[in-house]
């Protein structure tokens, strides 16, 4: 069996070292259907073929990247990739509308343009698309504290999701019961202080850890970011977005969510 792939029966399930962090894939139809496992497998290959073409291009560490090229001036905006002008205008209107709380081309840690904070998640949403077009309809893919759901993971109960306790990384702080959903997470205890406020360039500390659940990672993904900025205001500035909810963990340990989070949480 080759590294991080599943064995010839169940699930089909692979780990992916990709943009920084760990991918997985947990794909539960073949379980079901074995016939429909060799399109499975080869929609996982082109979901992670895609995953390592986005860092390619998008990522800001990599000097070749087109992201590096516009910060160091050898690109210009307009010339770069259609998908990669398409995410600096989502992330540019969410800096409109979290009042400059997420902004990608200000006070980055390296003062340079870095989208990161929403292109996993739309990365990982177009992955999500890459096997629903196969024909996969239970599913999860995470990657570094983001998550896509879909289709419940266990009969009439949905996937369940732990969030991770900001202090413990063996033990999780709460438990959400998602049957399709885009999970999020920003916090510092993964990357270190990786977060900035880009309106004073200063870590945020108004809380530990901020989670928000919806229907798009592309979304859940930037705007637990603007909310970990946003710090206590962040609950309610996250729940005025249609369809969308957070879930945030104090310096006090307190744990504290929005309306639309009763129905997920675990008693």
């Amino acid at each position: 069996m080759a590294a991080g792939r599943s064995p010839a029966s169940g699930p089909l399930r692979r780990v992916e070292t990709v943009m920084g962090t760990v991918a997985s894939f947990d794909v539960r139809d073949p379980a079901a259907d074995p016939d429909r496992r060799p399109a499975a497998a080869m929609a996982i290959d082109r979901a992670v073929a895609w995953l390592h073409d986005v860092d390619r291009r998008f990522s800001p560490y990599r000097p070749d990247s087109q992201v590096s090229r516009i910060a160091a001036g050898t690109l210009a905006e307009v010339d770069a990739d259609a998908d990669l002008r398409a995410v600096l205008e989502l992330a540019d209107a969410l800096a409109i509308d979290s009042d400059g709380a997420f902004d990608v081309r200000r006070w980055q840690p390296d003062g340079r343009l870095d989208p990161s904070g929403i292109v996993k998640g739309w990365a990982i949403d177009a992955a999500a698309a890459i096997l629903a077009d196969a024909g996969c309809s239970t599913f999860a893919i995470g990657a570094g504290g983001d998550l896509v759901a879909r289709g419940g993971g266990e009969p009439d109960r949905g996937w369940r999701v732990g969030i991770r306790h900001p202090d413990r990384p063996d033990r999780v702080a709460a438990v959400l019961t998602v049957p399709d959903a885009a999970i999020a997470t920003s916090a510092a205890y993964e990357r270190g202080a990786h977060i900035r406020d880009p309106r004073s360039g200063r870590v945020p500390d108004g809380v530990r850890s901020m989670t928000v659940v919806g229907p798009s990672l592309t979304w859940a993904d930037a705007y637990a970011t603007a909310g970990y900025v946003l710090g206590n205001d962040g609950l309610d500035w996250i729940a005025a977005h249609d369809g969308y909810a957070a879930l945030s963990i104090g310096w006090d340990d307190r744990i504290r969510w929005s309306a639309g989070l009763d129905s997920l949480l675990v008693r």
